[in-house]
């Protein structure tokens, strides 16, 4: 695994402007890292929520000097159709960012959407199993929250993969420890995670 970071100061927490790479999302940071050779200058990737795909963007920016549209496929579409030309005549790489890919927009605008036909493309998949124990390690370690092996162990072999139920599970596991005063564990997991439909069914065992 490795990281895709801010080239800037560190922030206070620099975990907090790292990217993690692994197979689940290396074809968006390779596109990214290649931006000098895009036919045009402009490209899409599109992520979940709570995929990172907005602090990629920002990654994006600092390392090109380009510039990003977050939640593209919501913005109109004549600003759309200028920002993308823009792009083209000042030679400024520009990276559009949305949950799914240009198809899927209903464009309406036959111009914008030859335009974004010739962007090249990545998507941010689901969360592999080495992101998922990484997204956990990471965000108790966030939380100051004493996650021990096995608990992650438990938790990655059960969370759904995606990234917004992984997130999910450490809020509620954070806030359950919190208002019982109890150490993170896996029954402390058990009781609070396991009704909740986001949570794969298997073995009840540790």
């Amino acid at each position: 695994m490795s990281q895709f970071a801010l080239p800037l100061a560190l922030p206070v927490d620099a975990r907090d402007a790292e990217f993690l790479v692994t197979d689940s999302n290396a074809a968006a940071v390779r596109l990214l890292d290649h931006w000098a050779t895009w036919p045009v200058r402009t490209a899409i990737i599109a992520g979940p929520p709570r995929s990172g795909r907005t602090l990629l963007g920002q990654i994006f920016a600092a390392r090109s000097g380009g510039h990003f549209i977050d939640d593209a496929e919501t913005r109109e579409e004549e600003a759309l159709f200028h920002a993308w030309n823009r792009s083209q005549e000042q030679r400024r790489p520009l990276l559009l960012l949305a949950a799914a890919l240009p198809p899927t927009w209903a464009i309406t605008l036959p111009d914008l959407r030859s335009r974004l036909a010739a962007s090249p493309a990545a998507t941010i998949g689901a969360p592999d199993d080495a992101l998922v124990r990484v997204l956990l390690e990471r965000g108790f370690a966030r939380r100051h929250l004493d996650a021990r092996p096995e608990l992650i162990t438990w938790l990655a072999a059960r969370v759904e993969r995606s990234h917004a139920a992984v997130i999910d599970a450490i809020e509620r596991l954070d806030r359950a420890a919190l208002a019982g005063r109890r150490r993170l564990s896996i029954p402390l997991a058990r009781e609070t995670l396991q009704p909740d439909a986001a949570f794969t069914a298997q073995s009840d065992q540790p």
